[in-house]
């Protein structure tokens, strides 16, 4: 029976895609320490979601989507490995790099692309072809990937769902002390 209380992962995927996005606009505009931290905020969230997505979302859509499946997943994932390799530039350049801004603008507009392709290709197929009680269930199941997910990019890693299992628990432990080092 759906529980129409409780969101689906698509619901989560579109509301993560969003607070994305949003953090993309303030980054723009924000100065200083608040920039610093509104990155840190990005960066975090994208981690953690693109290894949920990789562990959970891609492998049901492969087997959702049927036929084209394997085209329209492996093309997120090389997506994915790119931003993932961006983003851990941009976070060695640091935000008051003078390329900095220009770098991110290029990545904002990458990664939104990235997420209207998800919206438009995967997120529908993933709602005509899988169980909505399914659906709500993965929900569950993609927020308990995302603690356990690494909170930095670590492109060497790989986009596998394998490799987000074997590799994201134990790394995850180290980034979760870098950001407690930090915060604290």
């Amino acid at each position: 029976m759906t529980q129409p209380q409780h969101k689906d992962v698509v619901d989560v995927l579109l509301e993560q895609h969003q607070q994305i996005k949003s953090l993309f606009d303030r980054i723009a505009t924000a100065e200083g320490k608040q920039k610093q931290e509104l990155f840190y905020d990005l960066v975090r969230l994208l981690a953690v979601h693109e290894s949920a997505e990789e562990q959970i979302v891609h492998p049901e859509a492969r087997r959702a989507i049927g036929e084209d499946g394997e085209r329209v997943v492996d093309a997120r994932l090389q997506e994915e490995a790119r931003a993932k390799r961006v983003l851990s530039d941009l976070y060695d350049l640091g935000v008051d790099h003078p390329d900095f801004g220009a770098r991110l603008a290029a990545f904002a507009h990458d990664v939104v692309e990235h997420a209207t392709h998800e919206e438009q290709e995967e997120f529908p197929r993933l709602r005509e072809r899988v169980d909505p009680d399914k659906l709500y269930r993965l929900a569950s199941v993609f927020e308990a990937a995302e603690q356990i997910a690494p909170t930095r990019p670590h492109p060497a890693a790989g986009e596998s769902a394998a490799a987000n299992l074997l590799l994201g628990p134990p790394v995850a432990v180290f980034d979760r002390i870098r950001d407690a080092l930090r915060s604290g």
